[in-house]
């Protein structure tokens, strides 16, 4: 293996939906060494000569090796060090995103595959690193602002956004109260629409993420 005399410069992105009540990453098989055939997180090379900025960077490589394009993203760490690439000293500028899957259907029509976070360990690189990262973020950040509903479709019921927010964060969540600092942080938009759920009594009103990211000043 040809090892590099300067420093490697990549961006990796990890995307995250939700599937069957589950927290799932996309994740593709490496086609290069090294690590060929490993499943890992999607990632490349930074390209000065094309690439504005790393924000750039990161929605090319998302493009390029899953036909995927205007996604939520956001950056969330830069990783470095001699030991994460045997090809030599390496630094990732990392970035994650929260998406509906129906927004990660070109992806997986490109043939990259959803794994439940829990069972996507033994990546290469400091992948696993990078994903428990990105979770801790979901996690943290997620208990005081309207990240988790990211992962849910344009337009939800409050049912639909307290599941998320269990899911995302872990942990159980009392629903009146949930719906409650919900409606109070003012981070949603009633549609005007409805939906009758199955074996419910009445439909339930449709809302949808006002414009702008919403930051509480307390936990949800």
């Amino acid at each position: 293996m040809q090892f590099m005399l300067h420093p490697i410069l990549t961006v990796d992105i990890v995307p995250l939906t939700l599937r069957d009540g589950q927290l799932c990453v996309l994740r593709t098989l490496r086609e290069a060494e090294p690590f060929a055939g490993c499943p890992a997180l999607i990632g490349g090379f930074v390209h000065t000569d094309e690439d504005a900025h790393l924000g750039a960077a990161a929605r090319r490589v998302l493009h390029a090796k899953a036909g995927l394009a205007d996604l939520y993203v956001e950056q969330l760490s830069t990783f470095s060090g001699p030991d994460r690439d045997p090809r030599g000293w390496s630094a990732s500028v990392v970035y994650f995103s929260l998406s509906p899957i129906e927004c990660l259907q070109p992806a997986l029509d490109h043939g990259l595959h959803l794994t439940p976070v829990d069972a996507a360990t033994g990546m290469p690189f400091d992948h696993d690193r990078i994903l428990a990262a990105a979770l801790e973020r979901l996690r943290g950040k997620g208990a005081y602002s309207d990240l988790p509903a990211r992962l849910l479709p344009s337009v939800f019921t409050l049912a639909d956004l307290h599941e998320v927010y269990e899911i995302a964060l872990g942990e159980r969540l009392n629903a009146d109260a949930f719906r409650r600092k919900a409606m109070e942080r003012n981070f949603l938009e009633d549609t005007g629409e409805k939906r009758r759920m199955a074996g419910a009594n009445k439909p339930s009103v449709l809302y949808r993420l006002r414009s702008g990211h919403a930051v509480f000043d307390r936990r949800i």
